[in-house]
């Protein structure tokens, strides 16, 4: 009995806050991210979004500022989850394409290493701070339509 409460305390959520990156499905995409703030209100979880674009250091530290205002200094949970992909083979891909992708997954760690030194401060006040960096299964696993996507994110 006491290892089930162990572990619903540990794994609970109740009263965590968190910053999730990258789940507008393209940079700046304020409508996909009030659609979505939308869904988990209703589901009764007090969300709020904004449009950031990680890629670039205004933005992260802009990003930072507001989430310690809003949580009052402290946060418990970070998840860097940045990327992007072209669902396509990889001989239509045009030079563009390539260098973009390539662009932001390889750089990706560099920004979400930025962001988890400015949001450092807060995890550590909240006392319970965790850090989830999203890679991708195609590091590891050969897809034939993201060659390029599995390179970089590798």
């Amino acid at each position: 009995m006491a290892t089930t409460s162990f572990k619903k305390e540990r794994w609970s959520l109740a009263g965590a806050t968190a910053l999730v990156t990258g789940g507008s499905k393209g940079i700046g995409n304020e409508a996909e991210l009030s659609r979505c703030q939308e869904e988990c209100n209703s589901r009764g979880l007090a969300v709020t979004v904004s449009a950031c674009d990680v890629s670039v250091r205004a933005d992260r530290e802009a990003l930072a500022a507001r989430v310690r205002a809003l949580f009052d200094g402290k946060l418990s949970i970070l998840v860097n989850n940045v990327g992007t992909s072209y669902l396509k083979p990889a001989v239509e891909l045009t030079p563009e394409e390539t260098s973009s992708l390539m662009a932001t997954n390889f750089e990706s760690w560099r920004w979400s290493f930025h962001m988890s030194q400015l949001e450092y401060p807060l995890l550590k006040a909240s006392g319970r701070g965790n850090i989830i960096n999203i890679s991708s299964a195609a590091t590891s696993l050969a897809l034939p339509s993201l060659p390029v996507y599995s390179a970089a994110k590798g």
